[in-house]
Protein backbone atom coordinates (compact mmCIF):
# COMPACT_ATOMS: atom_id res chain seq x y z
CA UNK A 1 0.00 0.00 0.00
CA UNK A 2 2.80 2.43 0.93
CA UNK A 3 4.57 1.56 -2.34
CA UNK A 4 1.52 2.52 -4.43
CA UNK A 5 0.94 5.68 -2.40
CA UNK A 6 4.54 6.74 -3.06
CA UNK A 7 4.05 6.16 -6.79
CA UNK A 8 0.95 8.33 -6.68
CA UNK A 9 2.74 11.12 -4.83
CA UNK A 10 6.02 10.89 -6.76
CA UNK A 11 5.14 13.62 -9.33
CA UNK A 12 4.45 16.02 -6.47
CA UNK A 13 7.83 15.11 -4.94
CA UNK A 14 9.52 16.02 -8.23
CA UNK A 15 7.78 19.41 -8.23
CA UNK A 16 8.64 19.97 -4.56
CA UNK A 17 12.26 18.96 -5.21
CA UNK A 18 12.59 21.45 -8.07
CA UNK A 19 11.26 24.30 -5.91
CA UNK A 20 13.61 23.47 -3.02
CA UNK A 21 16.58 23.00 -5.38
CA UNK A 22 16.03 26.40 -7.02
CA UNK A 23 15.57 28.04 -3.61
CA UNK A 24 18.86 26.63 -2.33
CA UNK A 25 20.69 27.65 -5.50
CA UNK A 26 19.42 31.21 -5.12
CA UNK A 27 20.78 31.28 -1.56
CA UNK A 28 24.08 29.73 -2.67
CA UNK A 29 24.42 32.40 -5.36
CA UNK A 30 23.63 35.12 -2.77
CA UNK A 31 20.61 36.24 -4.83
CA UNK A 32 18.58 35.49 -1.73
CA UNK A 33 20.38 37.07 1.21
CA UNK A 34 21.36 35.25 4.38
CA UNK A 35 22.77 36.88 7.49
CA UNK A 36 25.80 35.79 9.49
CA UNK A 37 26.85 36.93 12.97
CA UNK A 38 30.06 37.69 14.86
CA UNK A 39 28.96 35.49 17.77
CA UNK A 40 29.44 31.70 17.39
CA UNK A 41 26.21 30.18 16.05
CA UNK A 42 25.87 26.39 15.84
CA UNK A 43 22.98 24.84 13.92
CA UNK A 44 21.71 21.35 14.77
CA UNK A 45 19.47 20.02 12.02
CA UNK A 46 18.50 17.21 9.68
CA UNK A 47 17.23 16.63 6.16
CA UNK A 48 14.09 14.75 7.15
CA UNK A 49 10.80 15.50 8.83
CA UNK A 50 10.71 13.95 12.29
CA UNK A 51 13.17 13.23 15.02
CA UNK A 52 16.77 12.30 14.36
CA UNK A 53 17.97 13.00 17.88
CA UNK A 54 18.38 16.77 17.70
CA UNK A 55 17.44 17.39 21.33
CA UNK A 56 20.11 15.13 22.89
CA UNK A 57 22.69 16.60 20.49
CA UNK A 58 21.71 20.13 21.55
CA UNK A 59 22.08 19.06 25.18
CA UNK A 60 25.47 17.52 24.37
CA UNK A 61 26.65 20.89 23.04
CA UNK A 62 25.46 22.67 26.18
CA UNK A 63 27.52 20.28 28.31
CA UNK A 64 30.51 20.80 26.02
CA UNK A 65 30.71 24.49 26.96
CA UNK A 66 30.48 24.91 30.74
CA UNK A 67 30.95 28.49 31.82
CA UNK A 68 29.72 29.94 28.53
CA UNK A 69 26.66 32.15 28.31
CA UNK A 70 24.58 29.94 26.03
CA UNK A 71 21.24 30.57 24.36
CA UNK A 72 19.19 27.86 22.65
CA UNK A 73 16.94 29.27 19.94
CA UNK A 74 14.16 27.07 18.60
CA UNK A 75 11.15 27.52 16.39
CA UNK A 76 9.04 26.03 19.19
CA UNK A 77 7.23 23.43 17.10
CA UNK A 78 3.72 22.69 18.36
CA UNK A 79 3.40 25.83 20.51
CA UNK A 80 0.19 27.84 20.47
CA UNK A 81 1.93 31.21 20.37
CA UNK A 82 3.82 33.25 17.80
CA UNK A 83 6.81 35.55 17.77
CA UNK A 84 9.87 35.80 20.00
CA UNK A 85 9.39 34.45 23.52
CA UNK A 86 11.96 33.94 26.27
CA UNK A 87 11.31 30.97 28.53
CA UNK A 88 10.63 31.99 32.12
CA UNK A 89 8.79 30.73 35.19
CA UNK A 90 5.50 31.09 33.30
CA UNK A 91 6.69 28.86 30.44
CA UNK A 92 4.65 25.83 29.42
CA UNK A 93 4.86 23.38 26.52
CA UNK A 94 1.82 25.10 25.00
CA UNK A 95 3.55 28.47 25.17
CA UNK A 96 7.05 27.57 23.91
CA UNK A 97 6.89 23.95 22.68
CA UNK A 98 7.85 20.67 24.32
CA UNK A 99 11.54 20.52 23.37
CA UNK A 100 12.34 24.12 24.45
CA UNK A 101 10.46 23.36 27.68
CA UNK A 102 12.70 20.34 28.19
CA UNK A 103 15.82 22.49 27.71
CA UNK A 104 14.50 25.14 30.09
CA UNK A 105 13.79 22.66 32.89
CA UNK A 106 17.07 20.80 32.45
CA UNK A 107 19.45 23.77 32.09
CA UNK A 108 18.37 26.68 34.29
CA UNK A 109 21.65 28.48 33.55
CA UNK A 110 20.93 28.52 29.79
CA UNK A 111 18.68 31.02 28.01
CA UNK A 112 15.94 29.29 26.03
CA UNK A 113 14.01 31.25 23.42
CA UNK A 114 11.62 30.54 20.56
CA UNK A 115 11.10 32.48 17.37
CA UNK A 116 10.00 31.51 13.85
CA UNK A 117 12.38 34.14 12.46
CA UNK A 118 15.83 32.87 13.48
CA UNK A 119 17.58 36.05 12.28
CA UNK A 120 15.38 38.18 14.53
CA UNK A 121 15.90 35.73 17.40
CA UNK A 122 19.69 35.82 17.16
CA UNK A 123 19.71 39.61 16.94
CA UNK A 124 17.77 39.79 20.20
CA UNK A 125 20.08 37.30 21.94
CA UNK A 126 23.59 37.95 20.64
CA UNK A 127 24.59 40.86 22.88
CA UNK A 128 24.08 38.90 26.12
CA UNK A 129 25.55 35.54 25.07
CA UNK A 130 28.78 33.84 24.02
CA UNK A 131 27.21 31.05 21.97
CA UNK A 132 23.84 30.47 20.30
CA UNK A 133 22.61 26.99 19.40
CA UNK A 134 19.94 26.83 16.72
CA UNK A 135 17.66 23.84 17.18
CA UNK A 136 16.32 22.47 13.85
CA UNK A 137 17.30 25.33 11.55
CA UNK A 138 19.21 23.61 8.71
CA UNK A 139 16.60 24.63 6.12
CA UNK A 140 16.29 28.16 7.54
CA UNK A 141 18.62 29.62 4.89
CA UNK A 142 17.93 33.25 5.84
CA UNK A 143 20.47 32.74 8.62
CA UNK A 144 24.06 31.66 7.98
CA UNK A 145 25.31 29.68 10.98
CA UNK A 146 29.02 29.49 11.63
CA UNK A 147 28.90 25.73 12.16
CA UNK A 148 26.24 23.21 11.11
CA UNK A 149 25.84 19.70 12.52
CA UNK A 150 23.62 17.56 10.30
CA UNK A 151 21.99 14.44 11.74
CA UNK A 152 21.01 11.22 10.01
CA UNK A 153 19.33 8.21 11.63
CA UNK A 154 21.38 5.04 11.18
CA UNK A 155 18.46 2.83 10.17
CA UNK A 156 17.06 5.31 7.65
CA UNK A 157 20.43 5.58 5.89
CA UNK A 158 20.24 1.84 5.15
CA UNK A 159 17.08 2.30 3.08
CA UNK A 160 16.01 4.49 0.14
CA UNK A 161 14.68 7.91 1.08
CA UNK A 162 12.24 10.06 -0.88
CA UNK A 163 11.36 13.73 -0.99
CA UNK A 164 8.15 15.05 0.47
CA UNK A 165 5.31 14.20 0.08
CA UNK A 166 6.22 10.69 -1.14
CA UNK A 167 8.83 10.40 1.62
CA UNK A 168 10.14 12.47 4.49
CA UNK A 169 13.12 14.32 2.99
CA UNK A 170 12.82 18.09 3.28
CA UNK A 171 15.36 18.63 0.49
CA UNK A 172 17.48 16.57 -1.87
CA UNK A 173 20.05 14.38 -0.16
CA UNK A 174 23.04 16.30 -1.54
CA UNK A 175 22.03 19.13 0.79
CA UNK A 176 24.33 17.48 3.33
CA UNK A 177 27.26 19.22 1.62
CA UNK A 178 26.34 22.49 3.37
CA UNK A 179 27.11 20.93 6.76
CA UNK A 180 30.34 21.21 8.72
CA UNK A 181 29.90 17.89 10.51
CA UNK A 182 27.69 14.85 9.86
CA UNK A 183 26.49 12.83 12.82
CA UNK A 184 24.81 9.45 12.36
CA UNK A 185 22.49 8.92 15.31
CA UNK A 186 20.71 5.97 16.96
CA UNK A 187 23.43 3.54 15.91
CA UNK A 188 23.04 0.08 17.49
CA UNK A 189 25.68 -1.06 19.98
CA UNK A 190 27.27 -3.32 17.37
CA UNK A 191 27.19 -2.77 13.63
CA UNK A 192 28.85 -4.83 10.94
CA UNK A 193 31.54 -3.41 8.64
CA UNK A 194 29.06 -3.90 5.79
CA UNK A 195 26.42 -1.76 7.55
CA UNK A 196 28.93 0.98 8.30
CA UNK A 197 30.14 0.93 4.70
CA UNK A 198 26.57 1.13 3.42
CA UNK A 199 25.89 4.20 5.56
CA UNK A 200 29.09 5.90 4.46
CA UNK A 201 28.44 5.07 0.80
CA UNK A 202 25.68 7.69 0.83
CA UNK A 203 28.29 10.43 1.11
CA UNK A 204 31.14 11.45 -1.16
CA UNK A 205 34.80 10.72 -0.35
CA UNK A 206 35.43 14.07 1.36
CA UNK A 207 32.59 13.47 3.82
CA UNK A 208 33.17 9.79 4.57
CA UNK A 209 36.25 10.67 6.64
CA UNK A 210 34.33 13.30 8.62
CA UNK A 211 31.18 11.33 9.37
CA UNK A 212 30.71 10.45 13.05
CA UNK A 213 28.63 7.61 14.54
CA UNK A 214 26.67 7.96 17.77
CA UNK A 215 24.15 6.03 19.85
CA UNK A 216 21.39 6.85 22.30
CA UNK A 217 22.38 6.33 25.93
CA UNK A 218 19.37 5.75 28.16
CA UNK A 219 19.57 7.15 31.68
CA UNK A 220 17.73 6.24 34.90
CA UNK A 221 13.95 6.46 35.04
CA UNK A 222 12.89 9.70 36.73
CA UNK A 223 9.49 10.28 38.40
CA UNK A 224 7.31 12.73 36.53
CA UNK A 225 5.79 14.23 39.66
CA UNK A 226 7.09 12.65 42.87
CA UNK A 227 9.09 9.65 44.02
CA UNK A 228 12.55 8.16 43.70
CA UNK A 229 14.43 7.55 40.47
CA UNK A 230 14.96 3.94 39.50
CA UNK A 231 17.22 2.14 37.05
CA UNK A 232 15.86 0.53 33.91
CA UNK A 233 17.18 -2.78 35.22
CA UNK A 234 14.58 -2.53 38.02
CA UNK A 235 12.03 -3.33 35.32
CA UNK A 236 11.91 -7.14 35.27
CA UNK A 237 10.31 -9.78 33.08
CA UNK A 238 7.37 -9.78 35.51
CA UNK A 239 6.77 -6.03 35.03
CA UNK A 240 4.10 -4.74 32.68
CA UNK A 241 5.11 -1.44 31.10
CA UNK A 242 2.52 1.02 29.85
CA UNK A 243 4.48 3.10 27.36
CA UNK A 244 3.13 6.52 26.33
CA UNK A 245 4.84 8.19 23.36
CA UNK A 246 4.20 11.08 21.01
CA UNK A 247 7.53 11.04 19.16
CA UNK A 248 8.54 10.50 15.54
CA UNK A 249 10.30 7.17 16.00
CA UNK A 250 9.63 5.18 19.19
CA UNK A 251 11.29 2.02 17.81
CA UNK A 252 14.69 2.51 19.57
CA UNK A 253 12.89 3.09 22.89
CA UNK A 254 10.80 -0.05 22.42
CA UNK A 255 13.91 -2.08 21.63
CA UNK A 256 15.59 -0.75 24.77
CA UNK A 257 12.67 -1.61 27.04
CA UNK A 258 12.27 -5.06 25.51
CA UNK A 259 15.65 -5.93 26.99
CA UNK A 260 13.91 -5.93 30.37
CA UNK A 261 10.35 -7.08 29.70
CA UNK A 262 8.21 -8.34 26.83
CA UNK A 263 5.05 -7.04 28.51
CA UNK A 264 4.73 -3.62 26.92
CA UNK A 265 1.41 -1.91 26.27
CA UNK A 266 2.24 0.87 23.84
CA UNK A 267 -0.03 3.93 23.65
CA UNK A 268 1.47 5.47 20.52
CA UNK A 269 0.66 8.96 19.18
CA UNK A 270 2.14 11.20 16.43
CA UNK A 271 5.18 13.39 17.02
CA UNK A 272 4.50 16.44 19.26
CA UNK A 273 0.96 15.18 19.84
CA UNK A 274 -1.15 17.39 22.08
CA UNK A 275 -2.42 14.85 24.61
CA UNK A 276 -6.11 15.16 25.37
CA UNK A 277 -7.84 14.37 28.65
CA UNK A 278 -9.50 11.36 27.01
CA UNK A 279 -6.11 9.95 25.93
CA UNK A 280 -4.85 10.06 29.49
CA UNK A 281 -8.08 8.68 30.92
CA UNK A 282 -7.84 5.74 28.47
CA UNK A 283 -4.27 5.11 29.62
CA UNK A 284 -5.26 5.25 33.29
CA UNK A 285 -8.20 2.91 32.70
CA UNK A 286 -5.99 0.38 30.91
CA UNK A 287 -3.41 0.61 33.68
CA UNK A 288 -5.96 0.12 36.47
CA UNK A 289 -7.70 -2.79 34.72
CA UNK A 290 -4.47 -4.67 34.08
CA UNK A 291 -4.13 -7.57 36.59
CA UNK A 292 -0.32 -7.45 36.77
CA UNK A 293 1.09 -7.12 40.28
CA UNK A 294 4.10 -5.20 38.94
CA UNK A 295 3.31 -2.41 36.54
CA UNK A 296 4.67 1.00 35.62
CA UNK A 297 3.95 3.84 33.19
CA UNK A 298 6.90 5.14 31.18
CA UNK A 299 7.05 8.10 28.80
CA UNK A 300 9.78 10.09 27.10
CA UNK A 301 11.30 13.27 28.48
CA UNK A 302 9.86 15.28 25.59
CA UNK A 303 6.36 13.87 26.13
CA UNK A 304 6.68 14.55 29.85
CA UNK A 305 6.71 18.29 29.16
CA UNK A 306 3.19 18.08 27.68
CA UNK A 307 1.92 16.01 30.59
CA UNK A 308 2.92 18.59 33.18
CA UNK A 309 0.19 21.06 32.29
CA UNK A 310 -2.25 21.60 35.16
CA UNK A 311 -5.13 19.62 33.65
CA UNK A 312 -3.23 16.43 32.80
CA UNK A 313 -0.85 16.55 35.74
CA UNK A 314 -3.78 16.42 38.14
CA UNK A 315 -4.96 13.15 36.56
CA UNK A 316 -1.55 11.53 36.97
CA UNK A 317 -0.75 12.47 40.56
CA UNK A 318 -1.04 9.03 42.18
CA UNK A 319 0.36 6.86 39.40
CA UNK A 320 3.84 5.29 39.09
CA UNK A 321 4.70 7.44 36.06
CA UNK A 322 8.33 7.86 35.03
CA UNK A 323 10.10 9.46 32.09
CA UNK A 324 13.27 8.15 30.50
CA UNK A 325 15.93 10.77 29.66
CA UNK A 326 18.43 10.06 26.89
CA UNK A 327 21.86 11.38 26.05
CA UNK A 328 23.93 11.09 22.90
CA UNK A 329 27.01 8.89 23.06
CA UNK A 330 29.66 9.60 20.41
CA UNK A 331 31.59 6.55 19.26
CA UNK A 332 34.88 6.44 21.18
CA UNK A 333 37.17 6.65 18.17
CA UNK A 334 35.22 9.65 16.80
CA UNK A 335 34.59 11.62 19.98
CA UNK A 336 37.86 13.55 20.34
CA UNK A 337 37.87 14.72 16.73
CA UNK A 338 34.17 15.62 16.81
CA UNK A 339 34.47 17.60 20.05
CA UNK A 340 37.68 19.37 19.05
CA UNK A 341 36.28 20.56 15.75
CA UNK A 342 33.38 22.25 17.55
CA UNK A 343 35.57 23.60 20.37
CA UNK A 344 38.00 25.08 17.83
CA UNK A 345 35.19 26.79 15.94
CA UNK A 346 33.79 28.43 19.08
CA UNK A 347 37.24 29.37 20.38
CA UNK A 348 38.22 31.00 17.08
CA UNK A 349 35.00 33.00 16.83
CA UNK A 350 34.43 34.05 20.44
CA UNK A 351 34.30 37.77 21.13
CA UNK A 352 36.29 39.27 23.98
CA UNK A 353 34.17 38.84 27.08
Amino acid sequence: MIKYLRLLLFPFSILYGIVVFVRNKLYDARIFSSEGFDIPVICVGNLVVGGSGKSPVTEYLVRLFPGHRIAILSRGYGRKTKGFILADEKATAERIGDEPMQFYRKFPEVTVAVCEDRVKGVRLLEAQHDLIILDDAYQHRAIRPGFSILLFEFEKLLHPQFLLPAGNLREIFSGYKRADSILITKTPETISPAQEAKCLSRFNREWKAQTVFSALVYQDLLPLIAGEKRSCSSVSAQTTVFLLTGIANPKPLLMHLKQYTAEIRHHDFPDHYDFKRKDIMDLIHAFEQDPSTEKIIITTEKDAQRLLGDTLKELLLNLPLFYLPIQIGIRAKDKTTFDQKILDYVSNHTRNR
